[in-house]
């Protein structure tokens, strides 16, 4: 494997976190992002407990925590990041991946841009993190696995494809996409922030926020772009700098209320999906409820390719 699966979890979520921390403008609004973290961190913990997808659990764990958030159309595209947990979770199983998806999506979903968006990012993830994503094909076998929609999503991304071809700068890419739909529209500027400088972490985020539109969502699209690099290239790929400087687990931009705590849950949520991680072993690491912090002695990182240590 050229990363392993540790360095390419965290990097999926580090990547968000970072990609939305360097916006610089966009129409949400800090609370917004700080509410979709804690969504995330939520349904992290609903994975790890029962070692499995249960909307039941994560709606009761929703309530408890977060009674006043309402999904209304501000913050409706930032759902896209909080089922990246599942995305990591069943990115072994392409057929798997996708009816979990559409079980998250459930949730919250009733816009149908959002659930393409949480399809074509899931499996881009997925692909990474398999390490089977081909830049050159990754647009059509988005496209396939997003399948029917009345959404111009599909439309959007091979305006994307072509204009990848033909080496289009960023500028031309903002003017070339509609901005009738600003949701579909932005996801499909993360990909191609994503795929024109793939194996560059740094520049695909600083692109992904450099919003000359301000009419974009500047966050979403750089949290977007952000998750996609940092499963392709991992926390190898992401320089140090970028963490040093944009990462505080009180900062006002972020969409991660605490960043330790999340990389913590990311290792165990890991664990569990390979099945070396017990519970009932380790139930001293839950101080208190709704939080973990695990023993740095007994943490787990495992190395090894999807359908070795277990079958799903």
């Amino acid at each position: 494997m050229r990363y392993s699966l540790f360095s390419r979890f965290r990097g999926t979520l580090l990547g968000a976190l970072l990609g939305a921390n360097l916006a610089k403008s966009g129409e949400q609004t800090p609370q917004a992002f700080s509410e979709i973290g804690k969504l995330m961190v939520l349904g992290t913990e609903s994975l790890i407990a029962l070692g499995k997808l249960d909307l039941d659990d994560w709606k009761q764990r929703q309530q408890k925590e977060l009674p006043n958030l309402n999904f209304s159309k501000s913050i409706i595209s930032e759902i896209i990041l909080a089922t990246l947990p599942v995305a990591l979770f069943f990115h072994d199983n392409p057929l798997k991946l996708r009816s979990q998806l559409l079980y998250t999506y459930q949730l919250w979903g009733n816009d149908p841009v959002v659930r393409d968006g949480i399809l074509a990012v899931g499996y881009a993830i997925a692909l990474s993190l398999t390490e089977k994503l081909n830049p050159q094909t990754l647009i059509t076998q988005i496209i396939s696995f997003v399948g029917e929609t009345p959404t111009l999503f599909p439309k959007k991304l091979l305006q994307v494809n072509d204009l990848l071809k033909n080496h289009a700068g960023l500028e031309k890419v903002k003017a070339e996409l509609s901005t009738e739909d600003k949701t579909s529209t932005a996801i499909a500027i993360a990909f191609y922030c994503f795929l024109s400088t793939i194996e560059d972490f740094r520049l695909t985020v600083l692109r992904a926020n450099h919003n000359s539109l301000r009419i974009l969502p500047a966050p979403i699209i750089g949290a977007i772009a952000g998750s996609l690099s940092g499963a392709y290239n991992s926390t190898a790929g992401i320089p140090p700098q970028l963490g040093v400087l944009h990462l505080s687990t009180d900062n006002s931009t972020g969409i991660l209320v605490n960043y330790p705590q999340m990389l913590e849950l990311t290792d165990a949520l890991l664990a569990v999906w390979s099945g070396v991680y017990n519970l009932s072993l380790h139930s001293k690491q839950f101080p208190q409820e709704g939080y973990m912090i695990l023993d740095k002695q007994n943490s787990v990182s495992v190395f090894a390719a999807p359908r070795v240590i277990r079958t799903r």
